[in-house]
């Protein structure tokens, strides 16, 4: 039986092994578009670097906590995660900063109008931090918890498709097909849900909503007339 429960120990989680792969996969997206010479990094505002840097950390605490909470360590599991909730408030401010930035010195892609990069940026990681806040709100209750953490990190993916995917290509359907890879990536978690439990968790449903609503906002916001108003006094500022 010892033998049993230590060999279980040594197993990766379903949960560690979506946080590994989600993060993995996001940060490899970034590098190869850097390697590609398709990023200027070294005139890149600093703003820039340092939005990078919180990102990558936020995702090396997703990571970690994962492989704890899978393996019995929930005491360090819970001190890392207060890291990780203060560390959501810096992210949205510099995500904000940084798409400014990008606006005002014509750093975005040129497939997206002005007013749609400022939506997408924007609109994304509000509900990115509003889906953190609900998880450290059920931090008590682990099968919310660790759902929605997932889903969480399954939002950050639409800037590293928009790196793999020949969006030039695509548009205007580009963040479309991104939007269903994501919703396939949380379909891994509901085949989960009815394996362990017969059913989808509500919080998985939740993660779904969140990440298909990103999208749609944006696609709603964008066009309209004040949006686009408010987008040409923010660059004229």
């Amino acid at each position: 039986m010892a033998t049993v429960a230590r060999a279980d120990a040594g197993r990766l989680s379903f949960w560690a092994k979506m946080a590994i792969g989600i993060s993995a996969f996001i940060v490899i997206a970034f590098i190869q578009f850097g390697l590609r010479g398709m990023v200027d990094y070294v005139h890149a505002p600093i703003v820039m670097h340092l939005h990078g840097m919180a990102m990558v950390a936020w995702l090396g605490l997703l990571v970690t906590q994962s492989v704890l909470a899978g393996r019995g360590g929930l005491a360090l599991h819970r001190r890392m995660g207060w890291a990780s909730a203060v560390l959501v408030p810096l992210i949205v401010v510099l995500a904000s900063l940084t798409c400014l930035a990008a606006l005002r010195g014509r750093f975005f892609p040129p497939f997206f109008t002005p007013a749609y990069f400022l939506a997408l940026i924007h609109i994304s990681i509000v509900i990115f931090a509003a889906v953190v806040a609900m998880a450290v709100i059920r931090r008590g209750q682990a099968d919310w918890h660790k759902r929605l953490m997932i889903g969480a990190a399954v939002i950050l993916m639409e800037p590293a498709l928009g790196r793999v995917l020949p969006m030039p290509l695509l548009m205007p359907w580009g963040e479309w097909l991104s939007m269903v890879i994501q919703l396939g990536v949380v379909g891994l978690i509901m085949r989960h849900d009815r394996r362990e439990l017969g059913r989808i968790h509500p919080a998985t449903m939740a993660a779904f909503i969140a990440v298909a609503l990103a999208h749609v906002l944006v696609e709603l916001v964008a066009v309209m007339p004040w949006w686009i108003a408010y987008t040409d006094r923010v660059i004229a500022a």
